[in-house]
């Protein structure tokens, strides 16, 4: 079982940036609040503190779900051991 969720779990770290940015495009769709929304009114606004504030939150976002994957790895697969 611990050797076949390992792709699963590689699937699903490629896929939370790809969600992520796929939030922009669907709150402008929808006309929905929210991060994507708002970065897009501050850059039309060219309020650039607001930009880098949410460019910072989303680059940490896609960093802590591939650490939160290299550790899973580890824990799963003991051929994968970090030193």
């Amino acid at each position: 079982m611990k050797n076949a969720i390992i792709p699963l779990i590689t699937i699903l770290g490629m896929e939370l940036p790809m969600l992520i940015a796929g939030s922009v495009i669907m709150e402008q769709i929808f006309c929905l609040p929210g991060i994507g929304r708002i970065f897009l009114e501050s850059l039309s606004n060219r309020d650039y503190p607001i930009v880098s504030g949410v460019n910072m939150f989303l680059i940490t976002v896609v960093l802590l779900s591939n650490l939160l994957v290299d550790i899973l790895y580890g824990y799963l697969d003991p051929r994968i051991r970090y030193d």
